[in-house]
């Protein structure tokens, strides 16, 4: 019903002194009036600044432009009404464009198509995480809480469908005798994941992650308690995090970060904080769609006898006859 409805529109008010806005596309572009009636239209188009969404809480965002100038900002009632499938219609990462109000406020005025996404499903909505980024670390940790591989699967599947470079952090491994996760690892590892063993407490493999952080923009994910913000803390000492212990009656973490936020690295790149996950549930994938997902999956799959296979209760399998076989864990 949306698809024809007219794509710019003009409101006026009574008086001398109006005030015109027109809406093209998601840009808002403020017009002033004279008593005359003679519109400028480059008034407020000329305001405008460029910058960067570091984190949104509530109907406020933080905003930083190219010069390290932050602004909080709103945003525009056009944008937050605007028809879309996701839960907000800003995150984190986002780049936009403001109308500055006073010294260090403004109006969010225009949203830059996005380059990436992160998204998972919420309450059968989408749930945008973060935008604009380069690569996924995703951070697990090897006890307190327990590593969770699914958990891992279905992020690695996430980033496969946006097309996002994916390294597996495993923390806090001096907890436990590192060999128990060799297997695990070289599973990983035969994709062609890079899979980091760290400690953030005994400064264990800091600096490879510095290598592969450096100049890119990488969002860490993983469940509460596993020690992303130590690890940002660890990887940059003047970002100072705050953190809290697991708790100690179910091994579980506490939400400790509310709200993505990005962090500019001194050593080069960007890195963006989110908030702990107990559950991934996937967002606009198809159940036929899931083993083209799985890096070791892929080359078996083309070659089931059925092209809708499940690989789960079909006879002649593929991908069952790699599992049986050895070749396929």
């Amino acid at each position: 019903e949306d698809i024809d409805t007219v794509a710019s529109q003009r409101v006026s008010g009574k008086g001398e002194q109006t005030r015109h806005r027109t809406v093209k596309g998601n840009l808002i572009v403020d017009e002033g009036t004279d008593a005359l009636g003679q519109v400028d239209l480059d008034v407020n188009a000329q305001r405008t600044l460029h910058g960067l969404v570091l984190k949104v809480h509530g109907v406020e965002s933080i905003v930083q432009l190219a010069d390290g100038r932050i602004f909080r900002c709103a945003v525009r009632r056009v944008l937050k009404n605007m028809a879309t499938d996701q839960r907000h219609v800003l995150v984190a990462g986002d780049k936009v464009m403001l109308l500055p109000e006073g010294e260090a406020q403004g109006w969010i005025v225009r949203i830059e198509p996005r380059r990436s996404t992160l998204s998972r499903s919420s309450k059968q909505r989408r749930h945008v995480m973060v935008a604009n980024v380069d690569q996924l670390l995703i951070v697990t940790s090897a006890a307190q809480p327990s590593i969770k591989p699914n958990l891992i699967d279905r992020v690695l599947a996430t980033a496969e469908q946006n097309h996002l470079d994916a390294c597996i952090c495993i923390n806090k491994c001096d907890l436990i005798d590192a060999s128990a996760l060799q297997p695990l690892i070289g599973t990983y590892a035969q994709m062609g994941y890079r899979v980091v063993m760290v400690s953030a407490a005994m400064g264990w493999g800091i600096e490879r992650l510095r290598s592969i952080t450096r100049d890119r923009s990488s969002v860490v994910v993983g469940q509460s308690g596993v020690g992303k913000s130590s690890i940002l803390n660890a990887l940059d000492t003047g970002l100072k995090q705050r953190v809290q212990a697991v708790s100690l009656e179910n091994q579980k973490g506490k939400h400790t970060t509310t709200t993505a936020e990005v962090f500019p690295l001194s050593y080069g790149g960007s890195m963006v904080d989110t908030p702990g996950v107990r559950r991934f549930q996937l967002w606009d994938i198809l159940p036929s769609e899931m083993s083209g997902l799985f890096r070791d999956i892929r080359p078996f799959a083309s070659n089931c006898r059925y092209p809708n296979c499940t690989h789960i209760h079909e006879n002649v399998c593929s991908v069952k006859d790699a599992v049986a076989d050895g070749r396929l864990d």
